[in-house]
């Protein structure tokens, strides 16, 4: 697979198909990391905002959901965890059968030049052998660090990882209702206040120029361990910034416009993302808000995508 065969989106660069490669999986054998779960009342739910950034998206309108309670975990799934799915059931995820997958410019070891960069989204490159056990390609498995997100999974990496762990992918409705933390009609999970460049960094967001500087203000310049930074108010972590979460549902955008319809044309059997992630800033990319949403075809993995559970009760 070529980053020329690739569909270019500023968040998440996707596949157009390939086949899949057989490969024989090798365990890892990890520390035991049991996920805290949180409970999170039902009632009416909040999903989108009257105040869209980028209504192209289909943030807008807000309006109510009726929610069921559930739990949530406290956290995405860390490296750790995914290790124990793989030593359990020696799963391959995606990009270990293709062989290459999406990572950041900045992170890649070596010379970005020698793997080809997505055309008009250059800070993406297609690397030979980035998987979720060397995040960023050879020679980056030190970055598989236990208590980090997992990285460099498929939307159907997370829903073979969920079948497993006893759980499942949110809905859009679920999570936004998690990630407000009872606070109702707010931009982010800790209230409206706006991340800065100065002094308030609630979350592992960009800070600096996008993409050519980031000045790592708030402590990181990729991933943050996934219990970091303070949690909402249901006492959930990260639910915005550092890496986009998977739902369950496919990502479709409403609307008669024509530009929005032309937007959106290629995207069909894509799944819906949330939370933004390192990789976000109000300049730029400004998609680490509850309402935001961005759309992943369901083979793609990338430097800043994972997922968290939801259980029913």
């Amino acid at each position: 697979m070529t980053a020329e065969t690739s569909k270019k989106t500023c968040c998440a660069p996707a596949r157009e198909g390939g086949a899949e490669i057989d490969k024989q999986a090798s365990t890892l054998e990890r520390e035991n990391a049991p996920a805290k779960r949180v409970s999170i009342p039902g009632g009416k739910g909040l999903v989108g905002t009257n105040q869209p950034e980028l209504p192209i998206d289909g943030e807008n309108p807000l309006r109510s959901a009726r929610i069921k309670p559930f739990e949530m975990d406290e956290t995405v799934v860390t490296n750790a965890r995914f290790a124990e799915f793989v030593a359990a059931t020696g799963y391959v995820t995606d990009a270990e059968k293709f062989g290459d997958s999406f990572v950041f410019v900045h992170l890649i070891p070596g010379d970005p030049k020698d793997f080809p960069a997505v055309p008009g989204a250059t800070w993406w490159h297609m690397v030979p052998g980035a998987n979720w056990r060397a995040p960023h390609g050879p020679g980056s498995e030190d970055m598989c660090l236990p208590d980090h997100p997992v990285v460099q999974v498929t939307w159907r990496d997370a829903v073979a990882f969920a079948e497993w762990a006893g759980g499942r992918l949110p809905t859009e409705a679920e999570w936004e209702h998690a990630a407000r933390g009872g606070l109702g009609d707010v931009r982010f999970p800790w209230g409206d206040k706006e991340p800065n460049d100065r002094d308030f960094f609630p979350c592992n967001i960009w800070q600096g120029r996008f993409p050519e500087k980031n000045l790592g203000l708030d402590g990181y310049l990729a991933t943050a361990p996934a219990k970091s930074f303070e949690p909402n108010g249901y006492g959930l972590y990260n639910m915005v910034g550092n890496v986009w979460q998977y739902t369950g549902q496919a990502f479709k955008v409403k609307s008669l416009k024509k530009h929005v319809q032309r937007e959106h044309a290629d995207k069909k059997g894509y799944k819906l993302g949330k939370g933004g992630s390192f990789l976000c800033h109000a300049s730029y990319c400004y998609r680490y808000r509850i309402a935001a949403r961005t759309g992943t075809s369901p083979d793609s993995s990338t430097s800043h995508q994972s997922f968290r559970l939801v259980y029913d009760i």
